[in-house]
């Protein structure tokens, strides 16, 4: 079976991963986790996750109600490295709701006029009217990370996207939208065996592109760009939930709870909401670099 990219992922990771990295993906098991530092030595059991996600996601159904009948906007921005989750956890979140209400915004690269735009521009034109739930697949936090890792965008731009990033997410949430950022922290080594896997499946091939390639070889890179980002970008108007990504079942959950946590929403179970696991989820000092596992 051919292997996308001529097998570059499995060539770093014989001949450019870590030795601590590769030591921790040979010797794992199916449901270890593989950070050292993560609160978990295990994945969640299966049927534990399954009957809190479906109790969880009764309560996204009455969430999607109260704000398709009351007219609520809300946005939930999903951010974190390559193979963090995201993806899995926007299904999970939507999957029971009308796609209608519920959509997910993952823009392309800009088209040469949206390259000339007001770089907040493009992102404006998706936020959620009256009754939507908007579920953004990575952001306007491109600039502040992938764009700048790759030097796809200018030092001085990045610079502008920071001065102005806190008045346009004042403007979000003055006009009214429940605007919630979550970013998703995984470690080195799991990053690593998800692209593995990836590049083996052909069902999931075509979830790897270039970018997750050469983004291997930068990793330190992406972790000064994010460190800096939530540093600059945590607020009280937008502060950044981050949930540690390792064991993708406990992040789920923790994802759901926290889209629901500030929403008062006709009907809401306590006792099934309740709050998101605080051993993986809390603010930016719940991120790590995850640099050895």
């Amino acid at each position: 079976m051919s292997k996308p990219f001529d097998g570059a992922i499995s060539a770093f990771f014989k001949d450019a991963a870590p030795a601590s990295v590769r030591k921790a993906i040979e010797k794992a098991k199916k449901d270890s986790v593989l950070d050292p530092a993560f609160p978990y030595d295990m994945r969640m059991d299966k049927d534990d996750y399954e009957d809190q996600l479906k109790a969880l996601q009764i309560e996204l159904v009455k969430f999607h109600a109260w704000v398709r009948d009351t007219g609520q906007r809300v946005a939930v921005v999903f951010e974190g490295r390559d193979a963090a989750g995201k993806g899995g956890a926007i299904k999970r979140v939507r999957e029971n709701l009308n796609p209608r209400v519920a959509k997910v915004v993952a823009l392309s690269k800009p088209t040469e006029r949206e390259a000339a735009q007001w770089y907040f521009q493009r992102y404006v034109s998706h936020l959620p009217a009256g009754g939507d739930i908007r579920l953004f697949d990575r952001s306007w936090y491109n600039r502040g990370v992938v764009e700048h890792v790759f030097g796809f965008c200018t030092p001085e731009q990045r610079a502008v996207f920071f001065e102005q990033l806190p008045a346009y997410e004042q403007m979000v949430t003055g006009d009214g939208i429940h605007l919630t950022k979550i970013w998703l922290n995984v470690g080195r080594a799991e990053q690593l065996r998800r692209f593995l896997d990836r590049e083996g499946d052909l069902l999931k091939q075509w979830k790897l592109s270039w970018i997750d390639v050469e983004g291997l070889k930068k990793w330190d890179a992406y972790t000064d760009a994010i460190r800096d980002t939530l540093t600059r970008s945590h607020t009280a108007t937008a502060p950044w939930t981050v949930i540690r990504a390792d064991d993708k079942r406990r992040a789920r959950l923790a994802v759901i709870r926290a889209v629901l946590a500030r929403m008062d929403y006709a009907g809401r179970n306590e006792s099934v909401v309740s709050r998101p696991d605080p051993l993986i989820c809390g603010g930016p000092e719940m991120w790590s670099d995850g640099k050895h596992a």
